[in-house]
């Protein structure tokens, strides 16, 4: 199993350095928890990362669309009023620098994982959910009122399966 206190503390770490060097700003941690009800219906930004290896999971990022335009403008060194292409390209890219952060810190006792491409969805009343009865390990910060929530879940992936004596594994060819 892994520990969700380490969990929280890999997270705190990478979301304040991140934060801090790429944005100039600081983020408040002000809570954690675990988190295994149903989605609810939500407005704003999310990102969405995928890890796998001996340990597969999904890690996200979310926050308002106000905050997510303030992550661009900082980073980009541009005003952004309404979210659109460059900021969300701007939230993805600090999910992936947060997240990315988590999974090498996490790889030191669970072993090699990659990661996705991040997906960014903005909207209103949606919901977003992965399949499965994991616990969310659910960290919050605050960041001059604004609210961020980093999340994550893994769990170990299941054994390989093997083709077996006797039997071959045929490649697949696909034509465009």
């Amino acid at each position: 199993m892994i520990d969700r206190d380490q969990i929280v503390s890999h997270i705190r770490a990478a979301a304040e350095e991140v934060f801090s060097t790429m944005l100039g700003t600081q983020l408040r941690f002000t809570e954690s928890y675990g988190d295994k009800g149903s989605a609810q219906p939500m407005d704003g930004v999310i990102c969405l990362i995928g890890m796998a290896g001996e340990w597969t999971g999904t890690g996200t990022l979310s926050c308002s669309p106000e905050f997510a335009c303030r992550i661009a403008s900082q980073m980009l060194m541009a005003e952004y009023a309404v979210v659109d292409a460059d900021v969300l390209d701007a939230v993805a890219e600090v999910a992936n620098m947060v997240l990315g952060n988590v999974k090498n810190a996490l790889e030191k006792s669970l072993g090699t994982m990659g990661m996705s491409i991040p997906t960014a969805i903005y909207g209103k009343n949606f919901l977003a959910k992965s399949f499965g009865d994991e616990t969310w390990t659910v960290v919050v910060f605050d960041c001059e009122g604004q609210r961020l929530e980093v999340k994550l879940f893994l769990r170990r992936a299941p054994a390989a399966a093997s083709p077996g004596p006797g039997r071959l594994c045929t490649p697949v060819y696909l034509r465009a």
